[in-house]
């Protein structure tokens, strides 16, 4: 009896070491995690799962990580050897659908990792396109609503009228800048509410009441502005007014070449 229970025991003990070394990689592997991170290069993505163009595989694990190997429904599509793990795929190279993404990474001391399973359905081009359209068209009409706006704002708060401001004279142009104005060549301060573009506004000049694109000037070239304009009003002082003479004989003399 005592022999029957000693050979239970034995064989006890033999079941509890092979269950831990069998327990043990099992254990290793866990400690040691892959992460798989999925980035878009060009393309469309949802951010629920749907996903169409170019995207890139990232995988990180143990210091000692030495290859992995890239897989698609379990099929490898590539494998690098050197860090960083990353791979680039389209996925116009798949057929449309759901499609399972993961990696199997290989460490220097024979420990091999798996990736928790990435799960993305792949989409068309046009549908893509079409998801894309619903987030792009309501921004561009929010950034038309607000070019609107700004045109309108002027008229209804009494902007619309054109100032009256003596050539040269200095000007303060706020926090948005200033900017010269193609038509009249007055510099002028930009709105708070004029759209703002690269290197540009677009805005309505106080002096000649035209809207266009104006380029944002610096301070030394708003202050130069602001003296062409004043040598521009002495020059025009400086010419003699025509007298009525003078007026009459050019109108006789227009009238000679009038048909009868």
């Amino acid at each position: 009896m005592k022999k029957t229970n000693f050979l239970i025991l034995c064989i006890g003990l033999v079941a509890l070491l092979a269950g831990l070394s069998a327990a043990s990689p099992a254990r290793a592997q866990g400690g040691t995690p892959l992460v798989l991170r999925l980035s878009r290069d060009f393309g469309y993505s949802s951010g629920s799962g749907q996903i169409q163009g170019t995207f890139s595989i990232h995988v990180t694990g143990p210091a000692n990580l030495a290859r992995v190997d890239f897989l698609i429904d379990g099929k490898q599509i590539g494998e690098v050897r050197t860090a960083p793990f990353n791979l680039q795929f389209s996925t116009s190279s798949f057929a449309l659908g759901s499609h399972t993404i993961s990696a199997l990474g290989y460490t220097t001391d024979g420990q091999e990792l798996r990736t928790p399973d990435v799960t993305a359905e792949f989409v068309s081009a046009d549908q893509g396109m079409k998801a894309a359209g619903r987030f792009v068209i309501p921004i561009l009409v929010v950034a038309g609503l607000a070019v609107l706006l700004s045109a309108l704002f002027p008229v209804l708060t009494g902007r619309g009228k054109h100032v009256q401001l003596p050539p040269g004279e200095p000007r303060n142009y706020g926090l948005k800048g200033g900017g010269i104005c193609p038509n009249c060549k007055r510099p002028f301060s930009f709105s708070i509410l004029a759209p703002n573009l690269p290197f540009y506004r677009f805005d309505r000049c106080p002096y000649c009441g035209k809207w266009s694109l104006v380029r944002l000037a610096s301070l030394n070239d708003l202050r130069k502005a602001e003296a062409a304009e004043l040598e521009a009003a002495k020059a025009a002082q400086s010419i003699p007014a025509e007298s009525e003479e003078e007026k009459l004989r050019k109108e006789l003399d227009d009238s000679r070449y009038q048909n009868l």
